[in-house]
């Protein structure tokens, strides 16, 4: 599959191109970067057109980019044009960063290419920012759409374990910061246990706003039905009243006093 003009004008959702919507996107991504982990030297591995690395060195950041697709690398600004270049995240990096950024790339690469892929990141970074979807069956070049698990455990084999306290939700529901660890077996489950019991809690606790939110809808629903029957019984009541005897005997007299007057 070739990631060339067609690719990136139809298989990427919204058209890929240097636009205010792709570039607002990726400066607010900058921007978080910049805040934490706050790298001096970030690569993006998969850069297609280099509007991260843009948008990081905008913010000081000495970011670099490199991309598989001959024409997403033409495509890069001439402003950073110099960053970015052709080449595959399987082979070896010529320098460590402090960060390397993997967003939505090695689902499009074969098992053993993305195994490579992360290893070749693990020998050059102490932490990546990652984010491969785990639905995205549709599209004809995902090869390799795996849950969030399977990464994790490819990140695991060598040495990098995801940070629990990093919400990367920015990104994606399922990105994650991964850094090497030298923790212990033991301390990695106290992290690990913390992060359950705390997701175990706010679940149970947002499942019992939501009965308690049911209960209080299904009452007020009662509530409603027994005034809508009180108010169709008001009219019944009203188109009883004007129809009736007493009605008709009220309009007689009415008549009755005009022709006295």
């Amino acid at each position: 599959m070739q990631f060339d003009a067609y690719y990136y004008a139809h298989d990427c959702g919204r058209p890929y191109q240097r636009d205010e919507v792709w570039l607002s996107f990726f400066a607010q991504i900058a921007e978080y970067i910049d805040a934490d982990p706050h790298p001096q030297t970030v690569l993006d591995a998969g850069c297609a057109m280099g509007f991260l690395v843009e948008k990081l060195r905008e913010r000081g950041i000495e970011a670099y980019g490199i991309d598989i697709s001959e024409y997403a690398i033409q495509q890069v600004h001439e402003s950073v044009r110099s960053f970015c270049q052709v080449g595959s995240i399987t082979a070896p990096f010529s320098r460590h960063y402090d960060l390397i950024v993997s967003l939505e790339v090695l689902e499009h690469l074969p098992p053993i290419q993305a195994r490579e892929a992360i290893a070749n990141f693990c020998q050059h970074t102490d932490q990546v920012l990652f984010s491969s979807t785990p639905l995205d069956y549709r599209e004809v070049t995902h090869v390799n759409v795996q849950p969030p698990e399977y990464w994790a455990e490819l990140f695991a084999r060598h040495g990098f374990i995801r940070d629990l306290d990093y919400d990367a939700s920015f990104l994606t529901p399922w990105a994650g910061l991964f850094r090497r660890t030298t923790l212990s077996v033991p301390q990695l489950v106290h992290g690990f246990e913390r992060r359950c019991w705390l997701l175990q809690h706010e679940t149970s606790e947002l499942r019992a706003a939501l009965v308690e939110t049911h209960a209080a809808l299904k009452h007020h629903e009662q509530e409603t039905s027994t005034l809508r029957q009180e108010v169709q019984r008001l009219e019944d009541l009203v188109a009883g009243f004007r129809n009736g005897r007493l009605m008709r005997l009220l309009f007689a007299i009415q008549n009755w006093r005009r022709k006295i007057r």
